[in-house]
């Protein structure tokens, strides 16, 4: 299988033979810097497009089908749209706090998303505590939504917030529970030893428990993105649009674009994490077919599962109605969490065996 690894090698060598190194190691920085931002906007751009094109689906309509042939650019014209949207200022509101809390939101989202291994040599920073890492840095997205609910002066955002707080909050410790099943199977936090291990078969295929916790994960995962079922921080009927209220233009287009990234981050980590990763599909004693699966490229193999995993959520998104709070908390502390706990035990029981 075909590496990036000979592509930044190649780059550094470049690099390094016409300046300094550590002037090359500072145009590496910027480089890497400015592929994860213009990843990240372009596949917020896409999920966009393709969340509208497949609700219209759902609900037997065409969606975007005008900006361009089938909309495509849609999703462009309305990114124009935000940028140049006024900002609103709002009287009462702590004026520091409110800026600043959809920088920690979307600080929070590119931090994770800069950590995950797109393909094979493909990463930009590979923590030996990458898994510890993912779920330090995603947290930081509750602190921006509690400080857009309270800074901005609001019953609704104040009310959306203390929601998706106490949501979110909620359903990290089954994801993070999920994660560490996974962890104690592999023996390691390093995501790509963790993907290296994959190389014979995926997790999910491979362990009862690890697919109790792959389910898991993928329903508390969409859970912390607060979409539909789970989307009581943002009802419309009651909060007219949750914590993000009171915000216009790019400070609301930071909001929006996390939401959707999150979206990503959740399906990406659950790809790596029980799905192999960049890594094809082997069948043990199929060579041939093993053979041919290799010569599929590694970043087609990730973002091929990882749009499986978004799909899905989607699916689940447009075919249930919303959770009342009362339901959605219970659904984690009363089910979702014991059984995670459970199956953690299970999953050390079966590491010592």
């Amino acid at each position: 299988m075909w590496s990036f690894t000979q592509l930044t090698h190649w780059i550094d060598t470049s690099l390094r033979s016409c300046m300094s190194a550590d002037w090359a190691l500072f145009v590496e920085f910027v480089l890497v810097g400015v592929a994860v931002l213009a990843a990240y906007a372009l596949i917020a751009l896409f999920l966009i497009y393709a969340e509208r094109k497949i609700c219209g689906f759902f609900q037997c309509r065409l969606g975007p089908n005008r900006v361009g042939k089938w909309g495509i650019f849609q999703s462009v014209a309305d990114m124009i749209k935000i940028l140049l949207k006024e900002l609103v200022h709002i009287n009462h509101s702590d004026k520091v706090l409110f800026r600043a809390a959809s920088f920690f939101v979307i600080i929070g989202s590119v931090c994770t998303f800069g950590a995950l291994p797109f393909a094979k040599g493909l990463q930009a920073i590979d923590f030996n505590v990458g898994v510890f890492y993912l779920m330090a840095v995603s947290s930081l997205g509750v602190v921006g939504i509690l400080l857009a609910g309270w800074s901005s002066n609001s019953k609704y955002t104040m009310i959306g917030a203390m929601r998706s707080g106490a949501q979110l909050i909620s359903y990290e410790i089954s994801a993070g529970l999920s994660l560490m099943t996974i962890v104690v199977y592999c023996g390691s936090m390093q995501l790509s030893e963790i993907v290296a291990q994959q190389a014979d078969g995926w997790f999910v295929f491979r362990s009862v428990p690890a697919v109790i916790a792959f389910v898991i994960y993928l329903i508390a995962g969409h859970a912390e993105t607060n979409r539909g079922p789970f989307d009581m921080p943002e009802a419309e009927s009651e909060l007219t649009a949750g914590y993000h209220t009171e915000y216009s233009g790019i400070q609301f287009g930071f909001f929006y674009l996390a939401e959707y990234l999150n979206m990503f981050i959740i399906a990406a980590i659950a790809t790596t994490m029980f799905l192999g990763g960049w890594q094809p599909l082997h069948i043990p004693g199929w060579d041939g077919f093993n053979h041919v699966m290799d010569y599929i490229p590694s970043i087609v193999w990730f973002f091929g599962k990882t749009f499986v995993c978004i799909f899905l959520a989607l699916w689940v998104r447009w075919s249930f109605p919303r959770l009342r709070i009362d339901q959605l908390l219970g659904l984690e502390w009363k089910v979702l969490m014991p059984i995670s706990l459970v199956n953690l035990m299970l999953m050390s029981i079966v590491v010592i065996w």
